[in-house]
């Protein structure tokens, strides 16, 4: 097994657990703390953070995580290849127990997302995808994970179980994954755009990085993102995203997105099917 196989092998295993670990907390109460910046944090972060850590510290890459985000850009800009991880995405819809978040695991070189996993754990929807591997989603993940984990093949036989991506869905319209009613002053002008372009449009709404998803496997056209994310949101829906035949842009520039800049902010973006 090359490396690079390897390193998803372990990307998809840590992806899964630590979705296990979510849903330990999920089921049950829990207590909600509040970050320095205000927004949430529940010990299902932590605890998801923990189990990928486990997985990725034998892997000898460093990794770069919502939850340890201080590393200093003096150390991490000399990262040629390094994990960059959220695991909990979505926390605020983790908290409304509407069941939209997810595991985010990328894998960046020298700027680019060259593999990512996505894992929504009570969706129970698996998404990856690489430079080497098309994008692939694979329901009723956690069944077939349990079966196969502690099988020689492990990847073999989970990708033959998984279908390839974008999936053959009729759209009856053109589909645009954004809110109807809380829409930013720019991505109601680029949608009006789209209007121009394709008549009357469907939208679908989601939370947190299912919305790249939704492009990636063929249930939505494009993805205005013209509001703030990070780095980590992003990263391994990107290189899913990319790998299942989607391009993932640079709202202003026109030119692909990189990762591990000195500011971990994203500019906007668009994703859209090619």
């Amino acid at each position: 097994m090359s490396n690079f196989n390897r390193f998803l092998e372990k990307a998809i295993i840590a992806a899964m657990e630590a979705g296990q670990e979510i849903m330990n907390v999920y089921e049950g109460p829990h207590e909600i703390e509040l970050k320095i910046d205000k927004s949430p944090l529940t010990i299902a972060d932590r605890r998801s953070h923990n189990k990928i850590m486990e997985h990725l510290k034998n892997t000898d890459i460093p990794v770069l995580s919502e939850e340890g985000k201080t590393i200093p850009y003096q150390e991490r800009q000399n990262w040629d290849l390094f994990w960059l991880v959220d695991p909990l995405d979505g926390t605020k819809e983790f908290i409304k127990r509407n069941g939209e978040f997810t595991v985010n695991i990328a894998l960046i070189e020298k700027g680019k997302p060259i593999m990512g996993v996505i894992y929504a754990p009570v969706m129970d929807i698996l998404y990856f995808g690489s430079t080497w591997v098309p994008g692939r989603i694979k329901h009723h993940a956690m069944e077939a994970f349990n079966n196969l984990k502690n099988e020689d093949h492990f990847m073999d036989n989970l990708f033959a179980s998984c279908m390839k991506m974008p999936l053959s869905i009729d759209a009856v319209n053109y589909t645009v994954v954004a809110s109807r009613s809380h829409l930013t002053s720019e991505t109601e002008i680029f949608i009006d755009k789209l209007r121009s372009l394709h008549g009357e449009l469907q939208f679908i709404s989601k939370g947190s990085s299912l919305k790249i998803c939704l492009v990636a496997e063929g249930t939505a056209h494009v993805y205005p993102r013209l509001a703030p994310t990070m780095e980590w949101d992003t990263a391994a829906g990107q290189a899913i995203a990319e790998s299942a035949g989607c391009t993932v842009l640079n709202y202003e520039t026109n030119q692909e997105i990189t990762y591990n800049k000195e500011n971990l902010l994203n500019p906007f973006f668009v994703v859209m099917r090619k």
